[in-house]
């Protein structure tokens, strides 16, 4: 699927604001609505609109809570040793993002629990598990500097001289 520059607005408007309206849509990239929402339509078809969600504040809900970057390193590293580990991962609702990394660590984990507290019995529990987890480096992350949805698409598509998204 090739995409052009006003396949990259809609994206781009759609990652900002995922609430916009067709009629605010169409005015952001400059067609008339119902092209605009077919263009929509077919990225949501073809997969590169994967969702939509709300950024949730927990302090504008009254709660407090303690979001750790954690690194893992395995004991072992057969494919079933990965499996393991990644199944527990899904089914472990603290952990919200969680990337298979290459370098010195093979995991890197964003959680988020009530406090450290809770953090600590949540690692505790994944040791007890024996998941595979060898060594493990917890980050506690102090404040968020910035936090976006996504990468600037006009940017990306224009490093690369737009071959690789034409290329889908």
């Amino acid at each position: 699927m090739k995409l052009d520059a006003i396949d990259l607005r809609i994206l781009a408007a759609v990652q900002r604001n995922g609430r916009i309206t067709k009629l605010a849509l169409a005015e952001v990239v400059g067609l008339s609505p119902t092209p605009c929402w077919n263009r929509l339509d077919r990225l949501e078809k073809a997969g590169i609109v994967s969702g939509y969600h709300a950024r949730v504040s927990l302090k504008g809900l009254g709660l407090s809570a303690a979001t750790v970057m954690m690194e893992v390193t395995l004991g072992a590293h057969r494919q079933a040793d990965f499996e393991r580990f990644e199944r527990a991962v899904r089914t472990t609702p603290e952990i919200v993002s969680c990337w298979s990394v290459g370098g010195g660590v093979d995991y890197v984990l964003k959680v988020v629990t009530r406090d450290i507290d809770a953090y600590q019995r949540l690692v505790d529990g994944l040791l007890e598990r024996q998941i595979g987890i060898d060594r493990y480096f917890t980050y506690i992350v102090t404040r968020t500097v910035k936090d976006e949805p996504g990468p600037d698409l006009a940017a990306m598509a224009d490093e690369a001289g737009g071959q690789a998204l034409a290329a889908r």
